[in-house]
């Protein structure tokens, strides 16, 4: 896009290239600009200004370092900043917005060089852009411009450290709040739903809060805390989260979490998660922090946190993992559904695990005493007190142990579901989060006092408890979980190798052995390749390296090419291992070091005697000293030689078996087999890198051997990236082995016609071309690497490439021949590294090193410590490559000139030569991006508007060396290779000009097609395209992740560091691609591929409109270039094609926005929607349909600030103040002053196509949302277009009229806005004020009802309150009312300069039968067929506006208009009547007295009419009648309104169900819109309505407890006199917001005294449903569930404790099924909302003794389950005592006497075990086994055997759900309990069947299932097993696992014993069935066992 001109820039295609360079580039900024310094840095004697720069400094020089040429010095950078600041200030003072965000963009490229900025500038230019984004009235896409620069200048990430601190920059939160509100709440006429700029406000807050004085704190809870309400909560708390700096939390930390308590909300969970993520982060120094003593937050009970603080954390965390609980899901979504729109549209993506990471992590430290391990119980008591003391002495860490471990079961694989991702996304960031605290805390500069700094017990602790959870989901299902499972596994490593890596071992070779198993491989190959440094590196875990070879022979099979993901995956781990390593043979040579001494220069950092914490074990795995380890090393590597052999037979074997190459773009096979070659490429050059001499020679005859005795054309491009791997490595041997070779083979093939038959097109390969294709792709593979190594075979090469020229016809072959010109040329003069080994070419050459070399595995290196060989072209290769233009390319230039003048006449030889030698010519440019740097160019067309612009405010790229192999002009080479690219621009211009001249026909598409593309190469292959340096990118980004840590780590492998240098050095030159000037040829090719883009013929289209669109994105202006020829090709007469071809190049999403926003052009101003609009000549539907899709995506760019931004007249005080002083001439005319008549011209415009009538309705359609999309509120609404959305509201078409009214309500907005307004900024920031507005103190809800009770006067200064949008936490200081307008002339007196729009209106709408064709219109049936039609806002909007503008003039025109609908039968005609009267009572707000009094008059002496006619069909539109009657409007206005309501009859004993339905809906809008007002009548309905809640008919009383529901939340006001009474209220009291002392406590509690008597009294079937109970308990359950599924669920808990014994007696009424399930429903839903503290305690009590006291089975039966939930969902809020009473009654309902409560029980106590309740096992083992072993089981005779059986069986059923709690794992206190069960397996039932099903699910989820398979080349057997129960059943002896048979067969005709013996035998397990009696029988029982 034009790049003079902002708006194309943020939005446009080269805004996407800035997105990605800045995106990845301000990252490692970030670790550039932070990076810890050195310690003579750290310990000069330096400002705090100074040693930042210092920093910046050491680490730009690693960069510099790293070019292979010098780079500009400091000072010539900053004379380049100084320059780009300059041309901001000028564009800033003269407030040339769009100009100064091009600017912008070479700002952020300079920001990309990394050359230190001073903090004070910084600072400066941070002040500037805030200032930028506290304009008024200035176009979106520039502030989101403008708040992106901050970001880069602030951090760069969110979570990147800051480069300012509060004491370098204050900035004022005001202005930034002030522009904010406009947006928070706009004017439901105004609203737009893709209008995001409320979202980019809150990002500029979020980024500036660190920089608010903390001394605005308070101003800002004085300004904040009074507008949270019950509406606008979800608005608020992000604008507090957004604003409130993180310092002095104390003032409102408190504050916010009684406000989060008090709300059930998920979108609130997740801000305010995030926000004490930070918080967290921010204060983990304590009072050491930055903010100092009194800023820092002071250490509490756990963290910054107090221990209700932190319990509503974790309760928060374990609510948001989206964990299944039989039912109970979370409400709060449900809820957040509810809410306004304008909350709504606040959206952030919010990683709340990443932030539930952080509070958890810098949480931790040494506060507690350490948790000691249990002892048995003694005595009779059965369980153990709970455990004193902490996990490793942290509470916080206890808290996380206790969140994995009742998480835990749901992280395996067999349990996934939607929480899977969210679990491994929390275990990710869990570890994340730890490691970068831990390496934060080694610095020396870290602040955190070393008590509340992590310790190793600490570190261990967590490892241990997340490496169960990682190991599980390490396999799972989904493949994002499992990646994040691996990641989390990759950082557990790095901190504890000795704990993990054995783990990952011992999975690592049972999923290798069987590779069949496809997931289980794919998921260990990805997880080793995470792993691959500490493997690889003794100093990170002594004792990997020995495992790297057989590791790698076990990959080999995984290589297949039909299972692409495995072979990806095992490229992956090979990748990762070799880039480490070094491949050559240790065995047999003599080591120069001591075995067990360290590598020269390196010292290992793990001790060879670790101490652990007291009360820690040590793995199992053997370890060996260093000595042994090396030596296991070294033999291992004699089996190198083998496995590299057997590695590249088993890629050519794949090589063999790939599809053909063909299609389009002549791949191989499709995109999976594309990435497999891929993925084999990048392994090769790895490993070919990494191989000793021996067996680097080993492979080259290998590989020679094979490609001289083969040519597969299936392979030729795969053949060539295997050669080009090998010539990586040793460019001279590889080239030296081939060459000769290929030569001859290749004249050979020439001489004997291959490639002889021409073709231009791609076509299948040639058989007998094989061989040609074959050579040429080897010999490319030998040129990729090092140029001075061609020079040897200089002649050679010439002479190749000209016989290629020559000689290759048909399209495959000459394109070859191109790429290899490409290669040849790129070689030679690129700047490029050549040597990728894992150590510098000095220490890879030296001896020592090829003796040693194991030692050195895994090394990492600093970035100063590398040495980087680039290849810089030398003289002799420049010469070379310059003399392959010469007698290459200019001859095959020459004869396509000579081609040209006969293009009319061309026949398939001369099409032929024009497509091939073009061909030739353009790939060798391709290959030369970088030959010589473009001298300045001379612009012919600047494109500049001569009356405003200023040529040397044009955007100009920033010229940094960049290592261009020619850069003298005065150079006869450089001005040789100059000639030569301009003579190929001048030939394709040529080549373009004589195609189409007439000659563009079918068998020229070919040629054309050439041509395009060498248009492209000319313009866009310089310097480095944007495709190119995203790969580039992303390469590094995804190697530099692999080995490190944490984010700030600076030590990392050479390759990394290798593509950190390249990268960097390809920034360089990508700065040269952007912002490029236009030179003569270079707009004559622009034009042509214009012209090109508008061609007949659809490939040729695409091709241009392609390349076009990267043009404009590098080229400066050039997007006006192209726009005239565009226009004109839409133009009437055009043909179609071109025309198609035209409006997708004005579809193009960057060229749209700069030709619809750039007003500079008088030419070009409104030309992009009129051209859309004269469309309408070309009937043909595919092109209507385009104009359509174009026109849709125009209207959202249409932005009302877009014309003011660029003539912009206001002042701009605060942006003068933060420029910097600077004297640059500039003119005077920069601001154009016309711009406003073009803008009305362009209205007129469109308007008069509108209006004419030849115009299809769909083109008066759009014309109409163009229109509306281009009213303004700074220009006064043309009279043309108000009598043209006027008129249109008539239309018979449906979505004309609806864009009419539209534009109507638009039009009369802004009019009332111009009016109100006294200044522009009172405009554009809304701040215009009503004449008829007044502001009033109200202090507190007395003050207010006070008020609101007297009568309106205007004497007693009593007026209409509205709309307060305070009084819910607390009142603003002033509310704003509006005073009764006195009978006679309207108060207000509509602007001068709109005088003429509105009459235009009002001359339409007076005529007599206006209103009476609208309402025809409106009373029309909709398309839909709705049985309840529903009111339509937009006309209830349209007449609103109407009335408002009247002032009551002309209104009984809509009255009697009105009159007739109202009474109609049809209820579409009646729903229009309904819209009428809403928007005329709504509308006439401010209307004279006599005509307000007249219309209420009229409305009130018909409601009672309307009301008899409503029927259940038109309910729905009456009752949102009434609500547009009272929402938002003072009772007081139509007191006679309120009246009728309270007066409707209210029977609750009435036959009529529908009639009490319509008195209690309209009742229900009264109270829920006026209710707040009369605190008393709410009290009075409530009672009455609790009193008619038993009530017959089922309607009615889901319409009371709605209405209760209604009045509960009405009557929650905890109202405060002042901020500052609530905020101490918030941090002294519990219950600040009174939402446990609750308003209608005392009814509830009354009513539910009387259900007991009211149960006893219940009629019998089947007229039990009609006993008082049911219908009133039926009521309350209704509430009560309604109320749950509400934003004020927690509200609701204190009124559920007086009914809760009730309700689990009504879950067993089974003779009312409607009844028992609600009451289910609501005990379960108790766990979807989290509740208050004390309520969870209250709760689980009233659980406990309704189930121990209930008499009813059923009951425990029923509630057992829900306990559970409610448990679990409670887990980190249920106290120890709770905890304790919910086991006890476990216990006790073991025993219960009904069989189905003991196995429910045991279920239940199984659940609760597995989830927190760990400690009690062993105790309860021990009581379980010694009750079985007491109890003896009598004869059925016996009076006792019933209670014996009990006793055993709950004995039993307790030792199952020990057994049951732990479904994956086998642990040591397990096996022994299979005695006992084993013992009663045939016991009578229940015990025995309850001992099978145990059985078998032990089965199902511990054993594999054995899959024997008997192999046809072996006797063995080997077991498919899956999990961990091949090493898990070790746990068991024999006899143990002959009673895991025993329980599960039984009492069985055949006794199965099951005996697994696994004997390891050339890692193959062998499976041994041993069987005692009737193996077949066995066999036929067995359904585990199936052979193959």
């Amino acid at each position: 896009m034009d790049a003079i001109h902002g708006i194309p820039q943020s939005s446009g295609i080269l805004s996407q290239a800035y997105s990605h360079v800045l995106g990845t580039f301000a990252m490692e900024e970030e670790d550039i600009s932070t990076a810890p310094g050195s310690p003579s840095i750290e310990s000069a004697d330096l400002s705090r200004e100074e040693a930042v720069i210092e920093k910046q400094r050491a680490s730009l020089q690693t960069y510099l370092a790293s070019l292979p040429y010098d780079a500009e010095s400091e000072d010539e950078m900053r004379t380049r900043l100084e320059f780009i600041l300059g041309r901001i200030i000028v564009c800033a003072e003269a407030k040339n917005w769009l100009v100064l965000a091009t600017w912008d963009g070479v700002l952020q490229c300079w920001l990309l060089m990394r050359y230190p900025i001073p903090v004070r500038i910084r600072a400066k230019l941070v002040r500037l852009y805030y200032e930028l984004c506290t304009l008024p009235g200035i176009e979106p896409r520039l502030i989101r411009s403008w708040a992106g620069v901050i970001s880069r200048l602030l951090a760069g990430k969110s979570d990147s450290r800051r480069k300012l601190e509060p004491e370098d920059l204050q900035l004022p939160w005001r202005p930034l709040w002030r522009v904010l509100q406009k947006e928070l709440w706009v004017k439901t006429r105004f609203q737009d739903p893709s209008r995001n700029v409320v979202n980019i406000f809150l990002y500029v807050a979020e980024r500036s809060r660190y920089y608010y004085p903390a001394s605005d704190i308070q101003e800002m809870l004085e300004t904040f805390v009074p507008l949270i309400t019950q509406e606008s909560y979800l608005t608020m708390i992000p604008v507090m989260t957004s604003f409130l700096p993180p310092t002095h939390t104390h003032l409102y930390l408190p504050t916010i979490f009684k406000v989060w308590e008090a709300f059930n909300s998920v979108l609130l969970d997740e801000r305010l998660i995030e926000f004490v993520g930070e918080l967290a982060e921010e204060h983990v120094a304590g009072i050491a922090g930055n903010a100092g003593p009194e800023g820092s937050a002071k250490w509490k009970d756990v963290g910054m946190w107090s221990e209700t603080e932190w319990t509503v954390l974790m309760s928060k965390a374990l609510g948001s993992m989206m964990l299944p609980n039989q039912g109970a899901s979370t409400t709060g979504a449900y809820a957040d559904a509810k809410a306004s729109p304008s909350s709504l549209r606040i959206r952030k993506t919010v990683n709340r695990y990443s932030s539930l990471a952080k509070t958890m992590v810098y949480s931790m430290a040494v506060d507690g005493p350490v948790r000691t391990e249990l002892t048995p119980s003694q005595g009779e008591g059965r369980l153990p007190s709970p455990q004193a003391g902490c996990l490793a002495g942290s509470k916080a860490m206890e808290s996380l142990d206790k969140f994995i471990t009742s998480t835990e079961s749901f992280f395996h694989p067999s349990n996934s579901g939607i929480w899977s991702l969210s679990l491994t996304q929390f275990l990710r960031s869990l570890t994340s989060e730890f490691c970068k605290r831990w390496h934060e805390e080694e610095l020396s500069s870290c602040k955190t006092p070393p008590t509340h700094r992590l310790t190793p017990g600490i570190r261990r602790a967590f490892v241990l408890s997340l490496r169960t959870p990682a190991l599980l989901a390490m396999f799972s299902k989904d493949p994002v979980s499992m990646g994040l499972a691996q990641g989390a596994l990759r950082s557990l490593a790095f901190l504890e190798p000795t704990l993990v890596m054995p783990e990952l071992l011992e999975r690592a070779y049972s999923g290798l052995e069987v590779v069949n198993e496809t997931h289980r491989t794919t998921a260990v190959l990805s997880m080793l390749a995470g792993v691959s440094l500490p493997l690889s590196s003794e100093k990170i875990w002594l004792g990997g390296q020995k495992h790297i070879l057989p590791l790698l022979e076990m990959c080999i099979p995984g290589i297949d090419l039909n299972d692409p993901a495995k072979t990806i995956c095992a490229t992956s781990f090979i990748i990762a291992v070799i880039q480490n390593i070094k491949i050559g043979d240790l065995s047999s040579t003599q080591s120069g070091l001591s075995f067990s001494s360290d590598a020269p220069g390196e010292t290992m950092d793990v001790d060879e005697v670790t101490h652990l914490p007291d009360g820690t074990e040590l793995g199992t795995s053997p370890t060996l000293s260093r000595a042994e380890e090396r030596i296991l090393v070294r033999e291992s590597t004699a089996g190198f030689a083998d496995w590299v052999t057997s590695l590249f037979r088993r890629v050519l074997s794949l090589y063999e078996n790939l599809p053909e190459e063909g299609g389009k773009k002549n791949t191989t096979g499709g995109k999976q087999e594309e990435s497999v070659i891929k993925s084999i490429k990048s392994m090769l050059d790895l490993i070919c890198l990494h191989l000793s001499d021996p067996l680097f020679d080993l492979v080259l005859k290998l590989v020679y051997d094979y490609v001289t005795t083969n040519a597969k054309s299936n392979a030729v491009k795969a053949i060539g990236q295997l050669i080009s791997s090998l010539a990586l490595a040793r460019p001279v041997k590889t080239i030296d082995k081939f060459l000769p070779f290929c030569l001859s083979q290749i004249k050979e093939e020439l001489k004997h016609g291959a490639s002889s038959v021409r073709t231009t097109s791609s076509n299948i390969a040639i058989p007998s071309d094989t061989t040609l294709h074959w050579n040429m792709s080897i010999l490319r593979g030998c040129f990729g690497h090092d140029g001075t190594v061609l020079l040897k075979h200089k002649d050679d090469i010439i002479e190749l490439l000209s016989l290629l020229a020559d000689k290759t016809l048909n399209e495959r072959g000459y394109s070859g021949a191109g790429r290899l010109i490409n290669r040849v040329l790129s070689t030679l003069v690129g700047v490029y590294p050549l040597n990728a080994r894992f150590v510098n070419a000095d220490e890879w050459n030296s001896e020592d090193f090829d003796r040693d070399h194991n030692s050195h595995w895994g090394r990492v290196h600093k970035a100063e410590d590398v040495k980087i060989e680039w290849h810089v072209a030398s003289n002799d290769e420049i010469s070379f490559a310059l003399e392959i233009l010469n007698h290459i390319v200019s001859p095959a230039l020459d004869k396509i000139e000579a081609l040209l003048p006969s293009a009319g006449s061309w026949r398939g030889v001369a099409r032929n030569d024009f497509c091939r030698y073009l061909h030739i010519a353009r790939s060798a440019w391709q290959g030369l991006p970088t030959l010589y740097k473009e001298p300045p160019k001379s612009v012919v067309e600047t494109g500049l508007n001569s009356d405003s612009e200023v040529e040397r405010l044009v955007v100009q790229t920033i010229d940094v060396r960049a290592g261009f192999t020619l850069t003298d002009p005065t150079d006869r080479r450089y001005q040789m290779a100059h000639s030569q690219r301009q003579r190929l621009g001048r030939v394709a211009h040529d080549a373009a000009s004589a195609l189409m001249q007439g000659y563009e026909g079918e068998d020229h598409i070919d040629a054309v097609l050439s041509v395009v593309k060498a248009i492209d190469a000319y313009l866009l292959d310089y310097a480095l395209g944007r495709g190119d340096f995203d790969s580039l990118q992303r390469s590094y980004a995804g190697a530099r992740e692999i080995n490190r840590a944490w984010p700030r780590q600076k030590e990392n492998s050479r390759l990394v560091h290798l593509k950190r240098a390249l990268v960097y050095h390809s920034g360089r030159v990508y700065m040269h691609a952007l912002y490029r000037r236009r030179s003569e040829l270079d707009d004559r090719l622009i034009k042509d591929l214009t012209d090109l883009s508008l061609s007949p013929y659809m490939r040729v289209r695409r091709h241009a409109q392609a390349v076009l669109g990267n043009v404009c994105g590098y080229y400066v202006r050039s997007t006006k270039l192209i726009l005239p020829s565009v226009y004109d090709a839409l133009s009437k007469g055009s043909d179609p094609d071109r025309m198609k071809g035209a409006l997708y190049i004005l579809w193009s999403k960057g060229i749209a926005v700069y030709a619809i926003a750039d007003p500079k052009d008088p030419d070009l101003y409104g030309r992009y929607l009129l051209a859309l609009l004269e469309c309408q000549h070309q009937e043909k539907p595919s092109i209507q349909k385009l104009v359509s899709s174009v026109a849709n995506d125009a209207i959202a760019n249409l932005a009302e600030e877009t014309t003011r931004t660029d003539a912009y007249t206001d002042s701009v005080l605060g942006v003068k103040l933060a420029a910097d002083a600077l004297s640059v001439e500039f003119s005077s005319n920069l601001i154009d002053h016309d711009l406003p008549r073009r803008s009305a011209a362009e209205v007129s415009a469109i308007a008069e196509i509108a209006l004419r009538p030849t115009t299809h309705w769909r083109y008066t359609h759009l014309a109409l949302q163009f229109l509306s999309g281009l009213l303004r509120r700074d220009v006064a609404p043309s009279p043309d277009v108000a009598r043209l959305f006027i008129n249109h509201t008539l239309s018979p078409h449906p979505p004309l009229r609806a864009t009419a009214q539209k534009g109507v309500v638009k039009l009369l907005g802004i009019i009332k806005m111009r009016t109100y307004s006294h200044t522009s900024t009172d405009l554009w920031l809304d701040e215009w004020r009503s004449p008829v507005a007044k502001y009033v103190p109200i202090k507190n809800d007395t003050q207010f009802h006070d008020y609101i009770s007297k009568v309106p006067s205007i004497e007693d200064e009593a007026f209409y309150v509205d709309k307060p949008y305070s009084g819910f936490l607390t009142w603003a200081p002033q509310t704003k009312a509006y005073i009764p307008v006195p009978s006679g002339d309207p108060l207000i007196s509509w602007e001068f300069e709109s005088k003429e729009a509105l009459d235009a209106i009002g001359e339409v709408i007076a005529e007599a039968d206006y209103f009476e064709r609208l309402m025809v219109l409106w009373g029309q049936e909709s398309s839909r067929n709705m049985t309840s039609p529903e009111l339509r806002t937009d006309n209830v909007a349209f007449i609103k506006s109407i009335a408002k503008m009247s002032q009551g003039v002309g209104f009984e025109n809509i009255l009697n208009a009105t009159e007739l609908l109202l009474w109609d039968t049809d209820r579409f005609k009646q729903r229009a009547g309904a819209e009428m009267l809403a928007g005329l009572t709504r509308g006439a707000k401010n209307w004279p007295k006599q005509h307000s009094d007249q219309l209420w008059s009229w409305v009130l002496s018909r409601l009672d009419r309307m009301y008899t006619n409503i029927k259940p069909d038109t309910i729905g539109f009456w009752e949102a009648t009434i609500t547009a009657l009272l929402e938002g409007r003072d009772p007081r206005r139509a007191p006679g309104l309120s009246d009728w309501i309270l007066a409707l009859p209210l029977d609750f004993l009435g036959d009529s169900a529908f009639a009490m339905t319509k008195t209690l809906t309209i009742l229900g809008c009264f109270l829920d819109n006026v209710g707040y007002r009369d605190v008393p009548l709410l009290d009075r309905y409530f009672a009455l309505l609790l009193e008619g809640a038993d009530v017959s008919f089922a309607e009615i009383r889901v319409s009371i407890s709605a209405s209760l529901y209604m009045i509960a939340t009405r009557r929650w006001r905890p109202s405060y006199p002042s901020v500052a009474t609530f905020l101490h209220s918030t941090a002294t009291t519990d219950d600040p917001l009174s939402i446990r002392h609750v308003a209608y406590l005392e009814h509830i509690s009354a009513l539910a005294s009387k259900l007991p008597d009211w149960k006893e009294q219940r009629l019998p079937p089947p007229r039990v449903s009609q006993s008082t109970y049911d219908k009133v308990s039926l009521s309350l359950l209704r509430w009560l569930w309604v109320s749950f599924y509400s934003p004020q669920g927690p509200l609701i808990f204190p009124y559920v404790h007086p009914l809760l014994p009730e309700i689990f007696r009504m879950s067993e009424l089974s003779d009312n099924p409607e009844l028992q399930s609600h009451s289910q429903a609501v005990l379960y839903i108790l766990s979807a909302v989290t509740p208050p503290l004390e309520s969870i305690e209250a709760i689980s009590v009233n659980f406990v003794n309704a189930i121990s006291s209930s008499t009813s089975w059923r009951i425990r039966l029923n509630s057992l389950p829900i306990l559970v939930v409610f448990f679990y969902r409670n887990l980190m809020g249920i106290s120890n005592a709770s905890a304790s009473r919910i086991m006890d009654l476990m216990l006790n309902c073991l025993s219960d006497d009904n069989v189905e409560v003991r196995e429910m029980a045991s279920s239940s106590l199984s659940g609760i075990v597995r989830v927190s309740q760990r400690q009690s096992i062993i105790p309860l083992k021990d009581h379980f086994v010694s009750l079985a072993r007491k109890v003896r089981l009598t004869t059925r005779s016996d009076p006792g055997y019933p209670e014996s059986l009990r006793t055993l069986h709950s004995a039993i059923l307790g030792i199952c759900a020990l057994l049951e709690s732990f479904p994956y794992s086998v642990e040591k206190w397990m096996p022994p309990l299979t005695d006992i069960l084993a013992l009663h397996a045939t016991d009578p039932p229940p015990i025995s069947t309850t001992i099978r099903k145990t059985a078998s699910e032990f089965k199902k989820t511990h054993q594999a299932r054995p899959k024997i398979c008997i192999l046809p080349t072996s006797p063995d057997a080997i077991i498919d097993h899956q999990d961990t129960w091949h090493r898990d059943q070790l746990a068991f002896d024999e006899d143990q696992l002959q009673n895991l048979s025993t329980m599960l067969v039984g009492t069985s005709y055949c006794t199965f014993f099951f005996f697994a013996f696994f004997f390891v035998r050339s890692c193959n397990f062998i499976l041994i069935l041993t069987t005692t009696r009737c193996m077949s029988s066995c066999v036929r029982r067995s359904s585990s066992v199936t052979y193959e």
